[in-house]
């Protein structure tokens, strides 16, 4: 995120602040160290899915687990590996064993300073449920890596939209082992 100090705060709300950065307006988060988000498969090669409906889009978006470190006074100074362990947790149900940094990615660089970093959980184990926090209504899915392809396809006739970390988490692990 950027030095807000620098930039000109446009508008703020309890979440985000648009600013102007000479020029360039962007949104900013208010609160949260990093966001981070999980792809995590199963010993039976089932990807776990998120789904949930986002007021943003007006619809229900599908996508990896995923959320804020550092977003709650409780949580502050949390490692993002402690934090993407935690809302894989939160939102699946799933503990796992390790976490490994793949990559860390711009959302929509042209909107946000928002990055997120992507982890690949291995050693799952479920621990309950899911669903989220008191806030959320979460919808946990386990899909077949052999069948994902057109598992997608079915939720975007269904109207549902496919967030797009799905697809790059999917790529980063099968890069991850193919070079080990």
């Amino acid at each position: 995120m950027s030095n807000s100090q620098e930039l000109n705060v446009i508008a703020r709300g309890r979440f985000v602040r648009l600013v102007d950065d000479q020029g360039w307006e962007y949104a900013e988060r208010e609160r949260g160290e990093a966001v981070v988000a999980v792809v995590a498969v199963t010993d039976d090669h089932d990807l776990i899915l998120t789904e949930q409906y986002r007021p943003a889009v007006k619809r229900r978006v599908i996508d990896i687990p995923a959320g804020l470190a550092g977003d709650t006074e409780d949580f502050a100074g949390e490692s993002r590996a402690a934090a993407a362990g935690r809302e894989l947790e939160e939102e699946t149900g799933y503990v796992a064993n390790t976490f490994r940094e793949l990559s860390t990615v711009p959302t929509s660089p042209g909107l946000t300073s928002e990055t997120v970093t992507i982890f690949l959980a291995d050693g799952l184990t479920q621990k309950g449920p899911g669903g989220g926090d008191e806030s959320e209504s979460i919808v946990v899915h386990t899909v077949s890596l052999s069948g994902l392809a057109e598992w997608l396809r079915a939720r975007g006739d269904e109207s549902l939209l496919i967030d797009p970390k799905v697809y790059a988490g999917v790529w980063l692990r099968e890069q991850a082992i193919r070079t080990g």
